[in-house]
C-alpha cells in the first residue's frame, strides 16, 4: 500500500477472526481500504466474503481483531459508523408490497431525512438508475436486475462515504449486470468508497483498484490490479482444440519443443504457454502427424483469472460452475 493511500485510509481491519463452532470462517485477516477506492474481495463461495462484510457492517460480532471505519472503533461499538456506510446485501432487504419510490423514501426516513428531502432524493435516484417509469410499481413485481438496482439506490440514499456490496451481479441477466457495473463505476468516479465482494473474476478485474484474494477464510494476496497482472503480461498462451489427443503426446511435444510448456486441459484441448511468441504451424503439423484432427488454434490473452488460479490453486472451471449455480 502506498503512503498516500495509507494516510487517507477509511477502513482498517486487523487480524479479524470469526468462528462458527469448530469452523473458522474468517481467519486473522488484515487489510486497509483507501478513501475513494474501489476495493474487491474476490474468492469462491464459502471463502468468507459475506462473513467479513457482515462483521464490517455490524451484523456479525467478531471473535477477535479490530475494525476501524472512518477512525471509529466498530468492534467495540458496531453502530459507531452507521451514518458513514451504505449496504447492499446479496439478498434484497426491501419491502415487496411497497413501490420503488416508497421503499427509497422509507430508507431515507430511517436515516433521519425530512419528507421533502427524501422525496426529492428518491425521485433523483430513480431517474439516475433508469427506474422512473416503474417508480410506483410494487417492488415485488420488479425483475431481478431492477431489484438489484433499487437495492443499490437504497444503499446510497443517505449519500454514504462507504458502500458495501455483497455479490451485486449474482443471478441477474447479462444486460442488467453490465448496467450495474456501470452504475458502480459512476459511483466510484464520484468519490464513493466501495467495498465489493464477488466470485466473478472478470468483474473484479474490470472494476476494482485493488483486490484481495480470500480462500478458506484467509487472505492469500492483496495488490492493485496492474501489479497482480504483471507476472502474466509477458506470457503467451495458445489453445489447440482437436479430436484424437492423447496424454502420451505431452512428453513428445515437450521433447520436440523444449521452450514451451504443454498441458492437456481436456480430451480435446491442449494449452501451450511460453515467454516468447508461439509459432502455431509446427505444433499443428506435429499433432496432425500423430493423427489428431486439429479444429482450432487460438491465441488467448492471460487475465486476472490466470493469476487467481496460480495464487490460489483454485481452477477457473470451479469458479465457472459457481457462476452457473448462482445464475440458475
Amino acid at each position: 500500500m502506498t503512503a498516500d493511500l495509507k494516510s487517507s485510509t477509511i477502513i482498517e481491519v486487523g487480524e479479524l477472526t470469526k468462528r462458527f463452532g469448530e469452523v473458522t470462517a474468517v481467519d486473522q485477516i488484515s487489510f486497509q481500504v483507501g478513501r475513494g477506492e474501489l476495493f474487491g474481495f474476490l474468492g469462491p463461495n464459502g471463502a468468507g466474503k459475506t462473513t467479513t462484510i457482515n462483521m464490517l457492517i455490524g451484523l456479525a460480532r467478531p471473535d477477535s481483531g479490530t475494525i476501524l471505519i472512518g477512525g471509529m472503533d466498530c468492534r467495540r461499538n458496531p453502530k459507531a459508523a452507521q451514518h458513514l456506510i451504505g449496504v447492499v446485501p446479496d439478498e434484497s432487504n426491501l419491502y415487496p408490497e411497497l413501490s420503488g419510490f416508497d421503499n427509497l423514501c422509507f430508507c431515507a426516513a430511517l436515516y433521519g431525512m425530512g419528507k421533502p428531502d427524501r422525496m426529492a432524493r428518491a425521485t433523483q435516484l430513480l431517474k439516475d438508475f433508469d427506474l422512473s417509469k416503474t417508480a410506483h410499481r410494487k417492488f415485488g413485481g420488479y425483475s431481478k436486475g431492477m431489484k438489484r438496482k433499487l437495492a443499490i439506490a437504497a444503499g446510497i440514499v443517505h449519500k454514504p462515504q462507504v458502500l458495501f456490496l455483497d455479490e451485486p451481479t449474482t443471478g441477474i441477466d447479462v444486460a442488467s449486470a453490465r448496467n450495474i457495473r456501470q452504475l458502480l463505476a459512476d459511483l466510484h468516479h464520484g468519490g464513493t468508497t466501495i467495498f465489493l465482494t464477488t466470485h466473478y473474476i472478470e468483474e473484479a478485474e474490470r472494476l476494482c483498484d485493488r483486490i484481495a484474494f480470500i480462500v478458506n477464510g484467509c487472505i492469500v494476496k492483496t495488490d492493485d490490479v496492474a501489479s497482480l497482472l504483471k507476472p502474466v503480461q509477458d506470457r503467451y498462451v495458445t489453445l489447440f482444440n482437436g479430436t484424437g489427443l492423447n496424454p502420451a503426446f505431452l512428453g513428445e511435444l515437450t521433447s520436440s519443443f523444449p521452450s514451451l510448456d504443454f498441458q492437456l486441459h481436456s480430451q480435446d484441448r491442449i494449452r501451450v504457454e511460453s515467454s516468447k511468441p508461439i509459432h502455431i504451424g509446427p505444433i499443428v503439423k506435429f499433432l496432425e502427424d500423430k493423427g489428431v484432427a486439429v479444429e482450432e488454434a487460438r491465441r488467448v490473452q492471460l487475465s486476472l483469472e490466470d493469476v487467481f488460479v496460480q495464487i490460489t490453486g483454485i481452477e477457473a472451471d470451479a469458479m465457472q460452475k459457481e457462476k452457473m449455480k448462482a445464475a440458475a
